[in-house]
């Protein structure tokens, strides 16, 4: 099991399969194998044999939190929110205490338009994995979006903290000191963004408009 791990992570992917398959025929009644298989899929993206090995793995065990979380994953990647968002759920309440998972949940709940029901399962996510910038930029974008700016503030600090290249942090802390009046503090987070991403059109946007700003302010 070990080796067909790390040839899935190696990206060999022909050998992890047949491992696999072998640990499959040689334990059919262990859910294990199948979840493992079910991500292999996942990484090839067949997402249809994915589904059926993970549901696999259920009928075998009800309570195999995996399965679950990898049923979770293919119907987020197949747009299918509310399916999504029931599978993380069921993992959760199986014990799976993981920030993936919390952070999958909240991500399927932003798709789904529910910025505010999102926050706590965010919020779990950075707490299991606090040096994840990208988790931690998520939760701050949905206290953004949910109107709390100085949390969301705080937030995007925190992630430049991690990581300092992070262009759409710097956006969005030159928006939220564009809302301010710091025109300044604006401009110098929109010039930062566009440094490291050049091609970052709200970037360019809110320079723009935040250059009017101080001209009209000179006036």
């Amino acid at each position: 099991m070990q080796q067909a791990i790390e040839f899935m992570q190696e990206k060999k992917f022909e050998e992890s399969a047949k491992l696999f398959t072998e640990i499959i025929e040689e334990q059919p009644e262990d859910p294990v194998g199948y979840i493992n298989f079910g991500n292999l899929l996942m990484h090839l993206h067949e997402l249809p044999r994915a589904q059926r090995f993970f549901e696999k793995a259920i009928e075998l065990d009800e309570h195999a939190a995996t399965a679950y979380y990898g049923l979770g994953n293919v119907f987020l990647e197949e747009s299918v929110f509310g399916k999504a968002q029931e599978n993380f759920q069921k993992a959760i309440e199986l014990g799976l205490e993981e920030g993936d998972v919390y952070y999958m949940l909240g991500m399927t709940l932003q798709n789904q338009e529910q910025m505010k029901l999102s926050l706590p399962y965010l919020l779990r996510a950075t707490e299991l994995e606090p040096n994840d910038d990208e988790i931690a930029f998520q939760y701050g974008l949905a206290l953004a979006q949910s109107d709390h700016l100085n949390e969301s503030k705080t937030v995007f600090e925190k992630v430049l903290k991690l990581n300092d290249e992070h262009s759409d942090a710097h956006y969005n802390l030159g928006v939220i000191a564009l809302y301010n009046d710091q025109t300044d503090k604006a401009m110098t987070h929109f010039d930062t963004a566009l440094s490291i991403q050049p091609d970052h059109v709200l970037a360019a946007n809110g320079k723009e408009q935040t250059q009017k700003l101080i001209d009209e302010n000179k006036e």
